[in-house]
């Protein structure tokens, strides 16, 4: 956490959300099991993160969370 001094709001901030990406991660765990539960939490946090991305005008998380799924969609389609 912190080294002795209070956390910066910046570092309150990703703190914080990396404390809720971790409850969601464990909520769907145990909801749907190891496999399942995980894919459901990076969905999750995917939406997240895309969100606040597309809300700051940054698209370039959107592209390569696209590009990412063109990839694995290829290599499963053929």
């Amino acid at each position: 956490m912190s080294a002795g001094r209070p956390l910066t709001r910046a570092e309150r901030k990703n703190f914080n959300r990396a404390e809720h990406e971790r409850k969601i991660k464990q909520e769907l765990i145990a909801q749907h099991g190891n496999e399942l539960g995980t894919f459901y939490a990076w969905l999750r946090v995917v939406n997240i993160r895309g969100t606040q991305n597309y809300r700051d005008g940054d698209l370039t998380f959107i592209r390569e969370v696209v590009r990412a799924l063109q990839n694995v969609h290829s290599r499963h389609v053929g």
